[in-house]
């Protein structure tokens, strides 16, 4: 094994949560201002899920405010300590940008029963 597969094997996280595009989720993520830490938690509904192994990102949007705001984050940064999922969205697309054209009820996502 070569050092790139044994630096990649190292930071892998074990626990994944299982979470697919359409759910909607809090990401606990960790937050460093100076020389305190704290975590912040962004909650809002995931619109894409890219790549895989170390490298895999997921994008979660939320509107607050009337501003509809998207952050993407690395799923195996330990800058994210957690995702919880909250509901399971009901989707037939592998991508949702299409909820960024759309606001009030038709920017929902129908939840699986």
């Amino acid at each position: 094994m070569n050092l790139i597969e044994a630096f990649v094997n190292e930071q892998v996280k074990k626990e994944l949560p299982s979470f697919n595009v359409g759910d909607t989720v809090k990401v606990h993520q960790r937050i460093v201002e100076g020389t305190r830490v704290r975590t912040q938690i962004f909650e809002g509904t995931v619109i894409s899920k890219k790549n895989g192994g170390i490298s895999e990102t997921f994008t979660v949007r939320r509107v607050s405010f009337g501003v509809g705001t998207e952050k993407t984050f690395p799923l195996h940064s330990p800058n994210v300590q957690n995702v919880e999922v909250i509901r399971h969205g009901k989707v037939r697309r592998a991508k949702l940008y299409y909820l960024r054209n759309r606001i009030g009820k038709s920017a929902k996502v129908k939840e699986k029963i």
